[in-house]
């Protein structure tokens, strides 16, 4: 099992204790591009095709609704 793989197991698993650059790492893999909507905000927006995720980096961790729309997301496609 890749590396890759086991972040994404972990994050599946325990969606309460995820960081920002690790959902911004998955996400990014799976062929979203990330945008900052605007200088200095703290949301950051990740699109592809017709999928729009916000995903707002406050604190050590994601809030878990947040995290729980990313893995959703990801098992659609």
């Amino acid at each position: 099992m890749s590396q890759f793989e086991k972040l994404l197991q972990r994050i599946r698993n325990n969606p309460k204790t995820v960081k920002f650059d690790e959902i911004k790492k998955v996400l990014l893999k799976y062929g979203y591009v990330c945008t900052q909507p605007k200088e200095g905000s703290s949301h950051y927006t990740f699109r592809k095709g017709e999928n729009l995720l916000t995903v707002p980096k406050h604190g050590a961790y994601v809030k878990e609704i947040y995290v729980r729309q990313v893995i959703d997301a990801l098992d659609e496609e």
